[in-house]
C-alpha cells in the first residue's frame, strides 16, 4: 500500500537537501516537515525504567537555534558574550571539530534571549546560518572557513520584528531562499549558494516567523507577515497571494505549512486558527477551510501522519495541549494534559515531543486516546528550541547546554 510517508517523500523531493536519509540537515528535518528520515529504525515500545541514556552534554551559550546533523557532525549555533558562534561537533562525543564566530550586538527588545533563533541549513558541503541581528553566513562544512556573507539589514533593510530575525534559510537547486521582509522588492530573496550573489528579490510585505518551504511542483511557499504567497523559485515571479494574518498587531505567525493528502495545513494563534489550502502546480492558492480552536499553534509546526495532524494547540500563557485531528472529519480525537508548550516530530509511527518544561515524551500515533509510553527529563525548563533526530539519537538544547539522548541502538 502506498503510505502517506511515501507520498510525503515524493512530494518533498524539491525541498530535500540530498543528504543521507539518517541526517537532519535543516529546520524540521530532511524534508522540512517534522518527519525523520526513512532509514531511521523504529523507536522502542517504551523508555527504559531509568530513562534513555544521555551520550553526552555540551555547554552552550544563549539562543533558540536548534541543531543540524550531517555526515557525523552536529552543527550548533549559539551566542557567547558578544559573538555569534557556529561549531561543528563530533556526533559521538561532542568534540569540537571547528569553530567560527562573528560579532553581534542584537538585544531582544522584551528582555528575552539575545542569541540566534534559526536552525542552520547544511547542503553540499556548506553550512548556512542566519543570526538574530540579520547576518547570513555560508561556511565550509569540513573546515568552518567563511565562504560568503550577507548583511540583510544593510542590503534589504530587514526589520528585527518582535523577537529578532528567525527564518531558517531554505536551499533548493543551487539557490538559498531568504525571507528578510525588507523594503519593497526585497521581502523574499534568492541568492546563489556558491558565492552569495543575488539571483532575484521581490515582494511587498513584512517578515513573519515562519520559514519558507518548497512544493514538489517547484513552487516556493512563504507565509509572510500579511500574506500567504507563492513564487516561481527561478525568477521570483509572484504566482499567488492571499491575505492571511492575525488581526492583532502584537502577534506572531511561526508554523511552517505542511503537506497532507488533502492539501497544505497551516496553523497559528491570535485568531488565525487551523486552515487547509490547495496550492496548485502553477502556484494558485485556494483556502479550503479555516476553523478556530482545533490545532491553533502558538509557534510549533505540527506533523502529519496517515490522515491525521498532531500538534500543539493553544497559547503558552494559558497552556497548550498536544492534539490529534482527523483531516477527513476535522474531529479532535484526543489531547494531552495541558502544559506550557513544546515541539513535535515523527519517527516512523511514533511522536517525539520536547516540552518547554525540558521533558522528552514518546507518544503513540493512537486514534483512541493520548498514549505516552515514554517520559524523561532531559533539559532545563523554559526553552523552546527545535531538536534534531539522526541515527537513533535525539539532539536537543536549552539555554545552557545541549544533550545527545540515545533512543535507538
Amino acid at each position: 500500500m502506498f503510505s502517506i510517508r511515501h507520498l510525503t517523500a515524493v512530494l518533498c523531493l524539491g525541498s530535500s537537501l540530498m543528504a543521507s536519509a539518517a541526517d537532519w540537515p535543516q529546520f524540521l528535518g530532511p524534508n522540512r516537515n517534522c518527519i525523520a528520515g526513512d532509514d531511521e529504525k523504529p523507536l522502542p515500545r517504551r523508555f527504559p525504567d531509568k530513562g534513555p541514556p544521555v551520550l553526552w552534554q555540551k555547554v552552550l551559550g544563549s539562543g533558540f537555534a536548534g541543531p543540524a546533523v550531517v555526515g557525523g557532525k552536529v552543527i550548533i549555533f549559539h551566542r557567547e558574550r558578544d559573538e555569534a558562534v557556529v561549531e561543528a561537533l563530533n556526533k559521538d562525543d561532542a568534540t569540537v571539530l571547528w569553530r567560527f564566530a562573528y560579532p553581534t550586538n542584537y538585544k531582544d527588545r522584551f528582555g528575552f534571549d539575545n542569541g540566534p533563533r534559526a536552525t542552520p541549513t547544511v547542503i553540499d558541503g556548506r553550512v548556512i546560518v542566519h543570526g538574530a541581528e540579520g547576518m547570513v553566513h555560508a561556511l565550509d562544512l569540513a573546515t568552518g572557513k567563511l565562504l560568503w556573507k550577507i548583511d540583510t539589514v544593510k542590503e534589504f533593510n530587514s526589520p528585527p520584528g518582535f523577537f529578532g530575525r528567525a527564518f531558517a534559510p531554505l536551499v533548493v537547486g543551487g539557490l538559498v531562499y531568504l525571507t528578510p521582509g525588507g523594503d519593497k522588492d526585497k521581502v523574499v530573496v534568492a541568492v546563489n549558494v556558491k558565492d552569495g550573489s543575488i539571483k532575484w528579490s521581490t515582494g511587498e510585505d513584512g517578515a513573519s516567523y515562519s520559514s519558507p518551504v518548497m512544493t514538489a511542483d517547484n513552487v516556493l511557499v512563504c507565509w509572510l507577515r500579511n500574506h500567504l504567497t507563492t513564487f516561481n523559485p527561478k525568477d521570483g515571479t509572484i504566482l499567488g497571494r492571499e491575505l492571511f494574518r492575525p488581526s492583532e498587531e502584537a502577534s506572531v505567525s511561526a508554523a511552517v505549512p505542511i503537506k497532507t493528502d488533502h492539501g497544505w495545513f497551516i496553523t497559528g494563534c491570535y485568531g488565525i486558527g487551523s486552515s487547509l489550502w490547495d496550492i496548485s502546480a502553477d502556484g494558485k492558492l485556494k483556502k479550503t477551510w479555516n476553523e478556530q480552536d482545533m490545532i491553533d499553534s502558538h509557534y510549533a509546526t505540527p506533523v502529519y501522519y496517515q490522515g491525521h495532524v498532531y500538534g500543539f494547540d493553544g497559547r503558552q500563557e494559558v497552556g497548550q495541549a498536544l492534539r490529534c485531528m482527523d483531516t477527513d472529519t476535522k474531529d479532535i480525537l484526543w489531547e494531552s494534559p495541558r502544559q506550557k508548550g513544546g515541539t513535535v516530530m515523527l519517527v516512523k509511527d511514533k511522536l517525539l515531543v520536547v516540552t518547554e518544561d525540558g521533558e522528552l515524551w514518546m507518544v503513540n500515533t493512537s486514534l483512541v486516546g493520548f498514549e505516552q509510553p515514554g517520559l524523561a527529563q532531559i533539559l532545563r525548563a523554559g526553552h523552546r528550541s527545535y531538536p534534531a533526530f539522526s541515527g537513533g539519537v535525539l539532539y536537543a538544547r536549552d539555554g545552557v547546554k545541549m544533550v545527545a539522548v540515545q533512543l535507538v541502538k
